[in-house]
């Protein structure tokens, strides 16, 4: 599955997520600071989805929110979006 999430209140503008079997397979951030970014792409690869909100959910940077927290978000939506009705 692939995720295409719009960013709200951090650097990057958007995050490109793909998904296989409940494990991240790959993450891109757009904008944002490059450095960190890829550091937290090769860091959440692998690692379930479930692991990674858990990990990442209320890292706060510039206020409330973080581009860690925003992959969080993405991630919590992309996991309602595949459950069963």
């Amino acid at each position: 599955m692939k995720v295409s999430y719009n960013t709200s209140g951090s650097c990057a503008s958007r995050i490109e997520i793909e998904i296989e079997d409940g494990v991240i397979v790959a993450t891109r951030f757009v904008d944002g600071c490059a450095g960190n970014t890829q550091a937290v792409a090769a860091l959440v690869r692998g690692m379930e989805v479930t692991e990674a909100i858990k990990r990442l959910k209320g890292i706060a940077c510039q206020g409330d929110t973080s581009c860690p927290d925003q992959l969080a978000r993405a991630l919590e939506q992309s996991q309602c979006s595949t459950r069963p009705s």
